[in-house]
């Protein structure tokens, strides 16, 4: 009887040791790649620049991803993500009617264009915030949902800490705009710039990707409609479909541009069931941002399944690619 049993064992255990070695083998060889870049040809203009496989997780391509840099308006993933987490949660309404203020209303850069006490729905705001990059449409939503913008940064930076982001990233305020153009604002939060990696941005774009998928049904419009506006907000996203940088399967997600930061694109696409996030930083021109990214999504859509698996090995094994 122990003579039967030992050998019903004895081919399971070979087979096991078998996977074990093979398990070592491609270990050995994924360590092996280690300081080899994954695409030397490919050489981007801007300070910074990531490109991850969504569903896997792994990286593509990156260079100087973990510097932290401003990132102008594409810090508004952040604002993004809280409104969304508070209205799945019911704590907000998309009905919900927000009065804007007078620190809204005056907030500098891409705008609705509206006035101190006008009223719109938290909908409507973050749809222009989304789309046309509205800083005052942001400031709005984060005065409502934090009672001021200072008490929505510490919103910002606890989801961030939450989500695992590293202490490189810390957001000032809901815009992405420098404190020096907040300064003038008694009710601003300007104490701080916002300084995010493009690692981190990758990752909570990813993140909201993965919780909030409807959030790519605002992101790929190309303009939005706000009920008592007559003129369409039209989006900042280029490379959506009709425009001038057009990419096929492109639908979001975040440009932003300040002096400081440069021209910057949080970008995402998919074709075949496959999604890619890209993130540029530090670009010189309005331009540049796309048509690097256009690279970015060039080079991912070629590289395969098995690349993209061994990339999600070589992360895990803490072997740099890019």
């Amino acid at each position: 009887m122990m003579e039967k049993t030992y050998a019903r064992k004895a081919p399971q255990a070979l087979k096991f040791l078998l996977i074990a070695a093979g398990a070592i083998a491609v270990i050995f060889y994924l360590i092996s790649l280690k300081g080899k870049p994954a695409v030397t040809e490919l050489q981007l203009d801007s300070s910074s620049a990531i490109l991850i496989d969504l569903e896997t997780g792994s990286v593509l391509y990156e260079k100087n991803a973990n510097e932290a840099l401003p990132p102008a308006s594409m810090s508004k993933l952040m604002t993004e993500l809280i409104i969304l987490d508070m209205e799945s949660s019911g704590q907000i309404n998309w009905r919900d009617p927000v009065v804007t203020s007078a620190y809204a209303a005056d907030v500098p850069g891409s705008q609705i264009g509206f006035m101190k006490g006008e009223t719109f729905s938290v909908k409507e705001l973050f749809e222009a915030m989304a789309v046309h990059s509205a800083n005052d449409a942001a400031v709005a939503l984060a005065e409502y949902v934090g009672g001021s913008e200072e008490d929505f940064v510490v919103m910002m930076n606890q989801r961030a800490q939450k989500l695992g982001l590293t202490g490189q990233t810390i957001f000032g305020n809901a815009t992405g705009l420098s404190k020096s153009d907040l300064q003038p604002f008694e009710s601003a939060a300007a104490e701080r710039d916002t300084m995010m990696t493009a690692k981190d941005t990758a990752s909570l774009a990813a993140y909201l990707l993965k919780k909030y998928p409807e959030v790519l049904d605002v992101s790929r419009r190309s303009s939005v409609k706000l009920a008592n506006r007559p003129e369409r907000l039209p989006s900042t996203n280029l490379m959506l479909s009709g425009m001038p940088f057009a990419f096929p399967g492109n639908d979001g997600l975040k440009t932003g541009y300040t002096t400081q930061a440069g021209y910057c694109f949080t970008g995402t696409a998919k074709q075949e069931g496959r999604r890619l996030v890209t993130v540029v930083m530090g670009a010189d021109t309005p331009e540049k941002r796309f048509t690097e990214t256009d690279k970015l999504f060039q080079y991912g859509f070629q590289t395969d399944g098995l690349q993209s698996f061994i990339g999600h090995i070589q992360s895990k094994l803490g072997i740099q690619v890019g």
